[in-house]
């Protein structure tokens, strides 16, 4: 049996995708969290020297540590049965993780300005342009599906990845999912996955 430690700072971050897909799975796992003051100390066993990082341990005690956001959510994704089903559309499934994560980037980018002015100024073109292009595409994608979700089979990492990303939209989020009825009803579901509830009800609390 697996033993799993999610290492990150005290948020949800990038690492709150790797958590999601850890609940989807039924997976118990230490969720290892620290402060910016600490992080040098956990930062000697990253293997990448960053965060997120995964640790496992086998019941012979092998430890096996991955690095990088994405490539931990893959490597559980497929763990756990939700990376696509075949090779094609195990193709497809990284193509809109990806794409997804391209949206993530451009808000936490606008998140993190220090720039007030530039800030304000990126937020605008953020809601007004960014957000709506990829909130499109993602829509025709859903609407294509006969699943409800981005794949065919039925629920996949990306789903998981949309619904965190959504979480760091404003007050706007509800009035912007309106114009999008697959995305939000795809949201909807993800949110009503038991597992994804329980995780989110019993999360701790943080801004971001």
């Amino acid at each position: 049996m697996v033993k799993y430690k999610l290492y990150y700072f005290n948020a949800r971050g990038r690492a709150e995708l790797i958590r999601l897909i850890l609940a989807t799975g039924a997976q118990e796992f230490e969720d290892i969290r620290f402060e910016m003051n600490d992080w040098p100390e956990y930062k000697k066993k990253a293997p990448l020297g960053q965060a997120p990082f995964l640790e496992m341990i086998d019941d012979k005690d092998r430890v096996f540590r991955l690095g990088q956001s994405l490539s931990i959510a893959r490597y559980l994704a497929r763990t756990f049965r939700i990376a696509g089903v075949g090779n094609e559309e195990q193709a497809e499934v990284e193509s809109y993780g990806d794409y997804i994560n391209d949206l993530f980037n451009e808000i936490v980018k606008v998140r993190f300005e220090k720039d007030e002015n530039l800030k304000s100024k990126l937020n605008t073109k953020l809601y007004d342009e960014i957000i709506p292009k990829y909130l499109h595409i993602l829509n025709d994608i859903v609407t294509r599906s006969s699943s409800e979700y981005l794949c065919n089979s039925g629920i996949t990492w990306p789903d998981l990845f949309l619904y965190c990303t959504l979480e760091w939209l404003d007050e706007r989020r509800n009035a912007l999912l309106e114009k999008y009825p697959r995305v939000k009803a795809l949201e909807a579901k993800v949110r009503g996955n038991p597992k994804v509830a329980e995780w989110v009800i019993n999360r701790p609390k943080t801004d971001f």
